[in-house]
Formats: structure tokens, C-alpha cells, sequence
């Protein structure tokens, strides 16, 4: 009985320690649960800086989405040169927009149509909701949060013909897109576990983390965000936007 006991407590402290670990990012769990996943692709801002995009595109990779537009008057400075010569390259390529708590839903819209224009045969936009600055500490209010990125996801929807993907942490898909936003395609991150754990099974993309290494960018951060999509390149090919969309 002894035995059993203390193989219990060993087993039970090799865990503890095995979560610290992950959690300390000391052992990376997802990448090698990543390897599951047959398509898989990288997310870029100007923290990448200048990219050679022939070089990225050609380290096994599917997709890849580009920051654009943030609130509604920041446009990301590396987007067109990034937008171009992505484009030039066999990914499918998508845009996503920063969502400001701190800006109507309406003007954030038409800053990215603005900016982004024609999205026909590219990946559905992606509006990216996550906590920055204090707002964690200080959680903006939901009534309005609903509102304003109601607002900014109907009118992207009505204008490329699709719905938008929503890109989210943990912390903001629990205070605002759970049970409010869960019929839009959903981008996870959690790159410490599985995004099941914490946000169920119906993602379509997963962020799994934020420190790979790859060559063919030069800007000021080390690292780039990887991800996976998680059917198959038919099933991505759906959320590509409609080349006869109306989009006068």
C-alpha cells in the first residue's frame, strides 16, 4: 500500500513540476502536438521588418496573415511592401485588423476597407481582440465592447461577402466573444496548451507560439508567430473571399 502511495505522490509532483515547466516555457509542448495539423502558417507586423518573402514562404509553410490597420487611424508600416510580396508568393494571405477599445466599430471598418481594399481570392480579414495596455486591469464595458465590434464585424461581413475570422486570448474571448461572437470562424492562442482546454473545439486556426525561429525577416524581434489551421487545404479554401463579392 506504501508503494502505491508514494508512486501517487511521485507521479503527482512530476506533473506540478511539468506544468511549471510549460508554463515557464522551460518545455514546449506545442509544437510537437502542432505537428498533427497538415497546413500551418505565420502572422507578421512590423515587428518582423523588412521580410523576403520567397524565403519565408519557402520553409513549409500555407498561410500567412499580415497586420494592416489598427483603431482607426494606425496602419501598419510594413503593410503594403509585406501585402505585395506576399501576394507574389504560392501562400494564401490574409489581413487583420487590431481592434481599439477606445474607437467606434464603424470608423475602424472603413479604416480597413479603406486600407486593405480588394480582398478577392485572400483569406477572410481578421479582426484581432485581446486585452493591451491597462485594459486587463481595467476591463472596458462589455455593453459597449458589443457594440462597437458588432458594428466593425457587420460591416466587413456585408462589404467582402464573408464572415470575419476573430483572433483572441484566453482573456478576451471569455469576456467578450464567448456566447456573443461564437459563429464566427475563431483563431486561438494559447501557446502553453491546446486550445481545446480553454476554448472548446470549434477554432479553426490555432496560435501555438509566439518564439519560432525562421529565416527571412531582419526587424527588431527574434521571433514569429506560428499557427495551423485545422482541416484540410479544401476546407481553408472556403474561407477565401469570393472573387464576384460585391464589394462597390
Amino acid at each position: 500500500m506504501k508503494r502505491w502511495k508514494w508512486i501517487i505522490i511521485t507521479a503527482a509532483l512530476l506533473l506540478a513540476v511539468t506544468g511549471v515547466l510549460v508554463l515557464r516555457k522551460d518545455i514546449k509542448i506545442n509544437p510537437a502536438l502542432a505537428d498533427a495539423y497538415e497546413l500551418r502558417g505565420v502572422d507578421v507586423s512590423h515587428y518582423q521588418g523588412t521580410i523576403d518573402w520567397e524565403t519565408l514562404a519557402g520553409q513549409d509553410l500555407d498561410f500567412a496573415f499580415i497586420k494592416a490597420t489598427e483603431g482607426s487611424t494606425y496602419q501598419d508600416e510594413y503593410f503594403c511592401e509585406n501585402w505585395k510580396a506576399a501576394g507574389e508568393t504560392p501562400l494564401y494571405i490574409g489581413a487583420y485588423h487590431f481592434f481599439s477599445f477606445d474607437s467606434a466599430g464603424e470608423t475602424q471598418a472603413r479604416f480597413f476597407i479603406d486600407t486593405v481594399g480588394d480582398l478577392s481570392g485572400k483569406l477572410a480579414p481578421v479582426v484581432d481582440v485581446e486585452y493591451y495596455g491597462d485594459k486587463e486591469n481595467n476591463p472596458p464595458d462589455k455593453a459597449e465592447v458589443t457594440r462597437n465590434l458588432g458594428a466593425l464585424l457587420d460591416i466587413l461581413e456585408e462589404y467582402y461577402g464573408t464572415k470575419p475570422i476573430i483572433y483572441t486570448t484566453y482573456a478576451g474571448y471569455r469576456d467578450y466573444i464567448k456566447g456573443v461572437f461564437e459563429d464566427y470562424p475563431l483563431w486561438a492562442r494559447n501557446v502553453y496548451c491546446p486550445p481545446d482546454i480553454l476554448f472548446g473545439s470549434g477554432w479553426s486556426f490555432w496560435q501555438y507560439t509566439d518564439q519560432a525561429v525562421l529565416d527571412g525577416y531582419t526587424g527588431e524581434e527574434a521571433y514569429i508567430d506560428m499557427n495551423v489551421f485545422w482541416g484540410t487545404r479544401e476546407e481553408l479554401e472556403k474561407l477565401l473571399v469570393d472573387s464576384g463579392a460585391d464589394i462597390s
